[in-house]
């Protein structure tokens, strides 16, 4: 390997560090922020937002880890914590006993609307108002671009037969 393809380009640097701080100090701050106003975590609020759009609000456990990048031990674990507040709910799939449905409870969806026009007037003031309509555009693709390659990278790894 070459000097060239080993080290990043100051142009490079200056991106990659910048994205490093933006992504540590824009956490820091909505999490605050949600914490403060809604007494969520951010792993609550993903759970909670991403059952409030399921069909039915209800995923397998199995597909809410995979969603989340999170293991499914450490999730249930998150979910039991959740399940003692009264936001979640746990049930038996209707086709396999051995796979748990997570159930979003009244008190669940009462507390995701609660805490959602907070949340997004946070993430308004701390990133979206700071960027021009442009910005927004461009960040947007480039955020996509990269997730899309590395969904693609982790499923190719996922499949039987796949090198890594």
């Amino acid at each position: 390997m070459t000097d060239e393809a080993r080290w990043l380009d100051p142009a490079e640097d200056r991106a990659w560090r910048g994205f490093r701080r933006m992504f540590l100090l824009l956490t820091r701050e909505v999490n605050r922020d949600l914490a403060q106003e809604s007494g969520l975590s951010e792993p609550d609020y993903d759970v909670l937002s991403n059952l409030s759009e399921a069909p039915g609000s209800r995923v397998r456990l199995t597909e809410l880890a995979a969603h989340m990048k999170w293991s499914k031990s450490r999730l249930s674990h998150h979910l039991t914590r959740m399940q003692q507040r009264g936001l979640v709910g746990r049930e038996e799939h209707p086709s396999d006993g051995r796979g748990a449905v997570i159930v979003l409870t009244e008190q669940g969806l009462n507390t995701i609307r609660e805490a959602a026009p907070g949340h997004v007037e946070s993430v308004r003031r701390h990133f979206i108002d700071l960027l021009t309509p442009e910005q927004i555009a461009a960040f947007g693709e480039i955020s996509w671009t990269v997730v899309d390659r590395l969904n693609a990278a982790e499923s190719a790894a996922e499949r039987p037969g796949a090198a890594g």
